[in-house]
């Protein structure tokens, strides 16, 4: 993109600062936020932000070193939560309101992971209790949680987040979505 997407504005905030007040906005506490390759330039606009940042230093592996650093962080934090959320700040339609739908789904239907469902397949934002925090902490590559994501219909559940399938991934997506074309 030429520029930390983390960082391109959405209805006037950066697109991280947007994810972490739909996280901050919800019942999810702590809200931790994974830097990585630009977090000189990423951190200041979270200080005035009640979360716990987590550097991942092995940014470059791709989103499982991401997912590996923010388990962590939580299990620092407390060996008391029930579960973690994983979300990405590249969701415009990312909400408060979908945290709480995949909490309804997750409480409904007594699976261990909660995954959103768009495009076709199952993604995040996804919910995982505590049981499979040793399996995120030992995640590898690229790929990050799909395999958890899309394990055994008895552990997961999906919640149908068709708004979700439009990602910020390329300078084109983002002036679509500047644009109101998606």
């Amino acid at each position: 993109m030429g520029t930390p997407k983390q960082l391109l504005t959405l209805n006037g905030r950066p697109l991280i600062v947007h994810a972490v007040e739909a996280a901050l906005a919800s019942p999810a506490w702590p809200v931790v936020v994974v830097l990585g390759a630009n977090t000189e330039k990423i951190r200041p606009v979270l200080a005035q932000l009640p979360v716990l940042i987590a550097e991942n230093s092995a940014w470059a592996e791709g989103m499982a070193a991401s997912i590996r650093a923010g388990i962590t962080t939580l299990r620092q934090f407390s060996r008391a939560l029930d579960g973690a959320l994983v979300a990405l700040c590249d969701q415009p339609a990312f909400s408060a309101g979908i945290i709480a739908q995949l909490a309804a789904a997750q409480q409904a239907s007594g699976r261990s992971i909660v995954a959103a469902h768009y495009g076709g397949k199952n993604g995040a934002p996804a919910l995982f209790l505590r049981e499979h925090f040793p399996a995120l902490a030992a995640l590898t590559g690229e790929e990050g949680a799909r395999a958890l994501l899309n394990g055994p219909a008895e552990q997961v559940a999906t919640v149908d987040l068709p708004e979700l399938a439009f990602d910020l991934d390329t300078l084109g997506d983002y002036e679509r979505w500047q644009g109101g074309t998606r």
